[in-house]
């Protein structure tokens, strides 16, 4: 069964002074020019990616993982999504620990890689240049 996810966003006004407001399931956030492309303090669509690629890249490693016999304690993901103006998002740094009771540090990293290539969010991704991943397995 196919599951369709849904947001809205509405924008007000001219690109630089105006402003809007992005809103999912509970979620619900101002964004502006500056959020985006200076220090504005407010949240920005980058930030979704980012929290979409973090949650999707750490329940597919947690899959991967167990289905190979090691299921995860836990796994914390970091996603960092660099934009320029003028150019659009050129890169993505997922930073990833995991506490895996009983695997391998070579099983756990090809499995940390995997994830990075098939999870749902990292294929929607594939236009962007560079998706690097530092995977760490607590001991």
């Amino acid at each position: 069964m196919a599951v369709i996810s849904k947001a809205n966003a509405e924008w007000k006004g001219s690109l630089k002074e105006g402003g809007g407001e992005v809103a999912f399931g509970t979620f619900k956030g101002d964004y502006t020019f500056a959020s985006r492309f200076e220090a504005g303090g407010k949240t920005n669509p980058e930030q979704l990616i980012a929290a979409a690629h973090a949650g999707c890249y750490s329940m597919q490693l947690s899959g991967l993982l167990t289905a190979a016999g090691n299921p995860p304690k836990s796994i914390k993901t970091t996603a960092a999504v660099t934009i320029e103006a003028g150019v659009g998002i050129t890169g993505i740094v997922l930073e990833t620990e995991a506490e895996v009771p009983g695997v391998s540090k070579e099983a756990f990293a090809e499995a940390a890689n995997k994830a990075k290539e098939i999870c749902p969010v990292s294929r929607a991704l594939a236009s962007v240049p560079s998706i690097s991943l530092k995977a760490t397995l607590k001991s």
